[in-house]
């Protein structure tokens, strides 16, 4: 094998690394690969310019390397965020009335908050009675989850 087609190969076999690293991560819902794909760009670029395979796989390493601890905190906070703010996280913090003694139990339970009317739980699962105030923790599904404020007052309707 002479010196320009192994040059040639090691070329080819970086050029099928990008490729693959760039289709691997097409197929996947998070940056897993890309790094990788920058890193074989490296190697590609030190095998053109005749660098020896040890150099080439120098630069692959050193390059994915950096190219993770450089953006992995950015990409972890702007695509990794498994929550997802909806409109209905503003009852989260309100006050609330208990229209329907709530009793995790007996599965039983709803209270009034801006308007709307919310299937409730007890954080605690303690009872709170209908009449009384709460105040919304946190949503799980379609239930609104409470806690007591423990102030009474009359509920009509």
């Amino acid at each position: 094998m002479q010196i320009g087609s192994w040059l040639l190969s090691m070329t080819a076999v970086w050029a099928i690394a990008i490729v693959a690293f760039l289709v691997l991560e097409g197929m996947t819902t998070g940056l897993v690969s890309i790094w990788f794909a920058v890193g074989s760009l490296a190697a590609l670029l030190a095998s053109l310019f005749g660098a020896p395979v040890w150099l080439q796989l120098v630069w692959f390493f050193i390059i994915s390397i950096a190219a993770v601890i450089i953006t992995r905190p950015l990409a972890r906070k702007y695509l990794n965020s498994k929550t997802q703010a909806t409109n209905a996280d503003m009852y989260v913090g309100k006050e609330c009335l208990v229209i329907e003694t709530i009793d995790n139990v007996a599965g039983t339970g709803a209270v009034k908050v801006a308007g709307k009317v919310w299937t409730a739980r007890s954080a605690d699962g303690n009872v709170i009675p209908a009449g009384a105030r709460a105040e919304g923790l946190r949503i799980e599904g379609v239930k609104l989850i409470v806690k007591s404020i423990h102030e009474q007052v009359n509920v009509e309707g």
